[in-house]
């Protein structure tokens, strides 16, 4: 069964890179119902680039994950960005703006993402933050479950527990990234498939598959740099079997393959929701 999408996405899609766009100038593949793209990546691009990018808007779903906002982080909100990314999302119709459950900066930007202490005062902060992003961006916005890999000191709580907490919290959307929760699961000693079946399957508004590095057996980096693994997409098959089919996008952000390659990827995530689809409706957590 397909679950209803409150933001007019459906299938499958592929994270948009500048590097694709020669080879998408000729027409975009059929298999891909939406892009991604990090909007700081692509505000005040203009000249061929920026129509290029245009062009695409004009005529394909959008959305936008972004990078730099740092929800979970001690300084003020960034204002400043979040109305230029609002003209951002207005102008080009974009469907969702999501963001990492993550803090990423204080007065200045750490150029990486670390976890949130899994607190009680925590999930209070995150949520107010989240709050006033939706507020000034005037559209509800979806938070995407992040990888780790120190444990945040002073956890009052476990990393579903907290998650599950910011989103009630907040009463915001979840971008569920799949591949983190099994990334988060080796790295941490959990069961990524118990993990997923206790998330809030009603606030999926889409997901993310990806590849990552085996730095060792029990410690796996979330790089977007390689192609799925099977493990991971058999995590995908149940979240559908559990709570419907939703769309899916594949993250590919490093070693980027030709079109042709990534295609065969986006085919896979096809595949497993037109079986998916064809059993009996899910139940939703």
């Amino acid at each position: 069964m397909t679950r209803l999408n409150p933001f007019g996405l459906a299938g499958s899609g592929l994270g948009l890179r500048r590097a694709l766009l020669p080879a998408l100038q000729t027409g975009v593949p059929e298999n891909i119902d939406f892009f991604e793209v990090s909007p700081e990546n692509w505000v005040g691009v203009g000249g061929a680039l920026g129509k290029q990018f245009r062009g695409l808007t004009e005529c394909h779903r959008f959305v936008a994950h972004g990078l730099a906002l740092s929800l979970g982080g001690p300084a003020p909100l960034d204002t400043a960005f979040l109305l230029e990314l609002k003209k951002f999302l207005d102008h080009h119709d974009f469907a969702l703006y999501t963001e990492h459950l993550s803090f990423c900066g204080d007065e200045g930007h750490l150029y990486d993402l670390y976890p949130i202490p899994f607190t009680a005062q925590a999930v209070k902060h995150v949520a107010n933050r989240i709050r006033q992003t939706q507020e000034l961006l005037e559209r509800p916005i979806a938070v995407e479950n992040a990888s780790y890999y120190i444990q945040p000191p002073q956890a009052e709580m476990d990393e579903l527990t907290f998650i599950n907490a910011v989103l009630s919290e907040a009463d915001c959307h979840l971008h569920l990234d799949v591949n983190n929760i099994y990334v988060n699961s080796v790295n941490h000693g959990y069961d990524a498939e118990a993990f997923l079946a206790a998330m809030p399957g009603n606030r999926i508004a889409y997901a993310h598959i990806a590849g990552h590095y085996v730095e060792a057996e029990d410690f796996l980096v979330d790089t977007h740099g390689a192609p799925v693994i099977d493990p991971v997409w058999r995590l995908l098959n149940q979240a559908y079997q559990q709570f419907g089919v939703f769309p899916t996008l594949l993250e590919r952000d490093f070693n980027l393959p030709p079109l042709a390659e990534l295609l065969l990827e986006v085919d896979t995530i096809r595949a497993i929701q037109a079986k998916a689809g064809q059993r009996q409706t899910p139940r939703v957590a």
